[in-house]
This record gives C-alpha cells, sequence and structure tokens, in this order.
C-alpha cells in the first residue's frame, strides 16, 4: 500500500464527502498518478464541513482539494499536480518530445475541453436540481456535452487510448468520464465507454480508488460507533 505516515510526498484529501462524491473527488486524479508512478505518499485529510486552516489557505487560496507537498513545493489545481508527477514517470509522459507533447495537450483538453461542459451537468442534476432554470437549461447543456464527446470519440477512434498508449492524458480524461456516472452518456460512445473501462481496470486505478474510498469508510466506523 503506498500511503504511508512517514512517506515524503503529502497530499491531501477530505476524510469525508456525501455518497454522490465518493470515487469522484479530484484527490483520485492524484492518488492515480502517484500509484502509476511508483511513488508513495501520506494523506492530509480534511473535514469538508469545517474551515480550513490557515496553513492550507496560504497553499490553496480555494480552501479546495487536493494539494500536493513535497518539500518546499506546495503545489495546487489537480491538473498541476498530475502533470508535476507525470514528468517524473515515462508511464504518463512518453521520453519522446512529440508523444509528450501531445500527452500534456490532452491533459488540458481535459480540463479545458471537457470538465467545464461536465460541471454544468453536476449542478444542474446535483446541485441545483431543484431550481426552476435547471429543467430548463438541461436540453442545450446535454447537447453540448454531446458535441464534446463526440469531437474526443472521433479523436480516440479504433485506438485503445487516446495517442495509442497510456498517459496521464487517458488518466485526467477518465475522470471527466467518471463524472457522468448514473447517467447513459458515455455509453452512447461505446469507444469512449471501452476507454474509460480500460483505464479503471488497471491496477493503478483500482489502488487509487481503494484509498480514497477507505479514508471515507473509516470515517463512518467512527461516526456509527
Amino acid at each position: 500500500m503506498p500511503v504511508r505516515d512517514d512517506a515524503a510526498i503529502e497530499v491531501s484529501a477530505y476524510s469525508w464527502v456525501p455518497p454522490f462524491a465518493r470515487g469522484l473527488v479530484r484527490d483520485l486524479r492524484v492518488r492515480w498518478a502517484l500509484e502509476e508512478a511508483g511513488l508513495d505518499y501520506r494523506e492530509r485529510l480534511l473535514d469538508p464541513r469545517e474551515p480550513r486552516p490557515a496553513d492550507y489557505m496560504r497553499d490553496q487560496p480555494f480552501g479546495q482539494v487536493p494539494v500536493l507537498v513535497e518539500g518546499p513545493a506546495r503545489i495546487f489545481e489537480s491538473g498541476a499536480i498530475v502533470l508535476h508527477i507525470a514528468e517524473r514517470s515515462e508511464v504518463l509522459l512518453p521520453a519522446d518530445p512529440a508523444a509528450r507533447a501531445r500527452a500534456i495537450s490532452w491533459i488540458f483538453a481535459s480540463l479545458n475541453s471537457i470538465e467545464p461542459f461536465l460541471n454544468e451537468f453536476a449542478d444542474i442534476e446535483i446541485f441545483s436540481a431543484d431550481k426552476p432554470w435547471a429543467a430548463l437549461k438541461r436540453p442545450d447543456t446535454l447537447a453540448a456535452i454531446g458535441q464534446r464527446l463526440k469531437r474526443l470519440s472521433r479523436a480516440l477512434g479504433d485506438k485503445d487510448y487516446l495517442e495509442g498508449t497510456f498517459t496521464a492524458g487517458d488518466l485526467m480524461m477518465t475522470t471527466m468520464l467518471r463524472s457522468l456516472r448514473g447517467s447513459d452518456i458515455v455509453a452512447g460512445f461505446p469507444n469512449l465507454a471501452a476507454l474509460q473501462a480500460r483505464c479503471e481496470a488497471r491496477p493503478a486505478f483500482r489502488r487509487a480508488l481503494a484509498d480514497q474510498m477507505a479514508a471515507f469508510e473509516r470515517h463512518d466506523a467512527v461516526a456509527a460507533a
């Protein structure tokens, strides 16, 4: 198990979130990248219902997770952290300069060209579901997501991964597709569904997910005692 109290790398995460968010919190991306890179880490667990400590707000001005701390380095935003880790692993970023550049492009594409639409969907389906405007906006949001995923599906084609072999770009894109769980949106694009399943079958992903869920399970056990 890579989660070690004495590890040099610290990753912040939540000790508890509602059931609908479990397995989706963004520290999963970082845990997964660390697993793929073979790097041990320790957790700093925060209760999302409590104010953030002052030292944490200095590292993450918005109070979100994750933050990665390694020596003097204090890195926030999941994409920046994944890229920081990926630069140390040829599993995540190829050595070939051209392939490396494409993999980095996919990291940013997941964050800039895909995630904003998925966040809007989550707002409509979960956070603002009781608002009258949510139902009115839903068709346009679904149409926009469909257009984005259609372009992504075309780019993937019949390849196993976005650039043929697994990279940090596939890691980040899979975490985006996972946020649509509970809907049949991804199923409408069989090659994207297969990409997601392929990535989720990776041992590194399974370990990362298990470690995130273990923190929630420990919290639930204490609360129930």
